[in-house]
């Protein structure tokens, strides 16, 4: 797997809410569930709570960098949702990665070292 396939339904967001496992941190909410086959699939959001246009689309922008520093360390076979908060437009992209790292590795998402 080479590439990040987005979700983009609304039912696989509603899907990965109600059954998958999550993990908060102060700048994301990372939902992770487990499917059949070997892709990847990443979706991002930002409420209006987050704030302007502006905030919304830089809090999405570094979660996809975010998710693209990780992409050689993720399993296959699972749906993540990402979930911008309040803080993460106004953080670095390394506080960010940071969190979402922590998070992954807490939902065991992630492979070892050894693996990749």
């Amino acid at each position: 797997m080479d590439k990040v396939i987005p979700l983009t339904e609304n039912y696989e967001f509603r899907r990965v809410y109600a059954k998958g496992k999550s993990a908060v941190r102060p700048t994301v909410v990372v939902y992770a569930l487990r499917r059949p086959g070997k892709a990847v699939r990443v979706g991002i959001t930002a409420t209006k709570k987050i704030g302007s246009a502006v905030e919304r689309n830089r809090a999405r922008r570094l979660l996809r960098e975010s998710v693209r520093a990780l992409w050689p360390r993720l399993r296959f076979g699972y749906d993540f949702v990402l979930v911008s908060r309040g803080k993460t437009a106004h953080v670095k992209c390394g506080a960010v990665l940071s969190e979402m790292t922590d998070a992954m590795r807490a939902l065991s998402v992630l492979r070892e070292e050894a693996d990749a």
